[in-house]
Order: C-alpha cells, then structure tokens, then sequence
C-alpha cells in the first residue's frame, strides 16, 4: 500500500507561510511609513492656532518631528503615531479634543491652567488619505521562489 499525498508534490507550506509573512511586514512597514509622511506634511510652521478641525499647526517642530510607526509582529499590525511626548497628553488631545494642563512661565511665576482644545485631527485624515492606497499594495507583494 502507498500512500501518496498529490498536494505535497505542489504546495510547499512552510515557503508559502514565510512569503506571506516577508511580504505582510513589507506591505505594512510601507503603509506606515506613507501614513507617516501623510500627517508630517499635515501639520504646518505657522503662527497661532489652527482652526479647528484642520490639522495643528507647529510652532517648534516637536509634533511633526516625533511621529514615527512600527511593525508590530505580536499583532501583525502596523502602529503610527507621535511618541516621546513625556508627562504630555498634546498629541492626545489635538486629534480628539479636551481638556489639558498649560504652565506659563512670565517674570519667574509659573502659572497653570486647565484649557479646553478643539479636535485639530492629522493622524485620522492621513490614515484616509492612504486608505485607497493600501490594497493596490498588496497587489503583486507575495512572490514565488
């Protein structure tokens, strides 16, 4: 008696499983890094607040400088955002709205006040900006040996 297995003649699981896989972390890293790019280019040097609802407008560069994204491979997924923000929810806060803690410094007093801040989203809006992108990136990605 023989037995005889066809479909191991043709499919070759393990290569098929790591195609999939170098190609899933190459498509994700590369919708990131655009999403990324996307909301940098969002948010402006201007002079006072953005209007609410638009993207915020940088007055130093910290905002725009410290959005960066990540493969995450526990799960398969892809994470943007700003990061290194300490004891600071403004990231938080511009793209949802809320309330958040300001301290001045004038004349060697500081001073702090709680300050209500409209939504002035750039992680949303980049996101849907690349979406129609995202499938044609798929398109071609897993490849033979």
């Amino acid at each position: 008696m023989i037995d005889f297995r066809i479909k191991d003649l043709f499919f070759d699981k393990a290569a098929v499983v790591r195609a999939v896989d170098s190609a899933k972390r190459r498509v994700l890293s590369k919708a990131g890094a655009f999403i990324r790019t996307t909301a940098k280019h969002s948010i402006r040097t201007r002079k006072g607040p953005a209007p609410p609802g638009s993207p915020p407008h940088s007055h130093e560069g910290s905002l725009r400088r410290l959005i960066f994204f990540g493969y995450d491979r526990s799960s398969d997924s892809v994470v943007v955002g700003p990061v290194g923000f300490r004891k600071s929810t403004a990231p938080n806060v511009l793209e949802f709205g809320g309330t958040t803690l300001v301290t001045t410094r004038r004349r060697g007093h500081v001073m702090k006040q709680k300050v209500r801040v409209e939504t002035r989203p750039y992680m949303g809006p980049a996101f849907e900006k690349e979406r129609p992108k995202l499938p044609r990136m798929w398109a071609g990605s897993v490849r033979g040996g």
